[in-house]
């Protein structure tokens, strides 16, 4: 990268590549060459806005380019280095956790099989092992942040919120930057819990979810399950979505997004969870 010229004016713009791009990144932000990160999706709908149907790299790059000059807001800024660490150790932790569902419905399989004693020793020991290895990243994470005071002051806001757990009060911080600088209707669109109008005339179509950022959404509804029975405020809400008849989905989504809305307000004052009345 020493010898890189480039004009002071010159901008960089990427899509995401399965992770290789942090690599090109880091080192382009090291050079003081400004890089961002598109979202594929809207470069995707940009191409097909243009009538392009044609895929090459360089079909690609002047995509990339010309969706760049189009939306100069939709892009992502280069995390800190311990964000991406941070997202390094969650993601695989993701792989370990969907790895041990497997693992359980293939065991619930087998005793329906009448195969489990033949699997059982080895199930187990799959088991304790992905058991260790999920505690020992979820501990390297906790140490990360601990040992950071930004990262804790930051990650101790939502965790305050009962019923969002450590995993995923660390989830904001890293796939939502700008949490506590956004209202809190755009901080629920980035995390893909803001109904989108299907509406034409005097139809009015059915609301749905859809885009953002899903792995974000994922760890919400996880929240959300945990904070519907434990958090009074928000097991209030819920109650009375049911009693309402509203589906399951309608309700976790709901508390979904009232737990990121709560985040991002506490998150722009700088305050822990007080209850409120729902």
């Amino acid at each position: 990268m020493g010898d890189l010229a480039l004009s002071q004016n010159a901008r960089v713009c990427l899509e995401a590549t399965s992770g290789q791009e942090w690599h090109l990144w880091s080192g382009l932000d090291a050079e003081g060459v400004t890089t961002r990160k598109l979202p594929p999706a809207q470069i995707k709908a940009f191409a097909a806005s243009r009538g392009t149907r044609a895929k090459t790299d360089r079909i690609d790059a002047e995509l990339i380019a010309q969706f760049m000059d189009f939306r100069p807001d939709a892009r992502r800024n280069l995390p800190h280095a311990k964000i991406r660490l941070l997202r390094a150790l969650l993601s695989k932790r993701g792989q370990l956790v969907e790895t041990r569902k497997r693992l359980l419905a293939q065991i619930k399989e087998h005793g329906k099989l009448g195969l489990a004693d033949m699997f059982e020793a080895m199930d187990a020991k799959l088991k304790d092992l992905l058991d260790y290895q999920i505690a020992e990243l979820e501990a390297r994470i906790e140490h990360i942040i601990a040992t950071n005071e930004s990262l804790a002051t930051t990650a101790g806001i939502p965790r305050s919120v009962p019923g969002i757990r450590p995993v995923a009060c660390t989830m904001p911080i890293i796939e939502m930057p700008e949490l506590g600088q956004i209202t809190g209707e755009q901080a629920a669109a980035l995390a893909v819990l803001e109904p989108i109008a299907h509406d034409s005339g005097p139809m009015r179509g059915r609301r749905t979810i859809g885009g953002g950022r899903r792995l974000l959404r994922h760890v919400m509804f996880q929240a959300a399950l945990v904070a519907s029975h434990h958090n009074p405020v928000l097991k209030t809400v819920a109650n009375r979505l049911c009693v309402a008849g509203k589906p399951h989905k309608v309700i976790i989504t709901a508390v979904a997004r009232k737990l990121v809305t709560a985040a991002n307000a506490l998150c722009k004052t700088r305050q822990k969870w007080t209850p409120q009345p729902a």
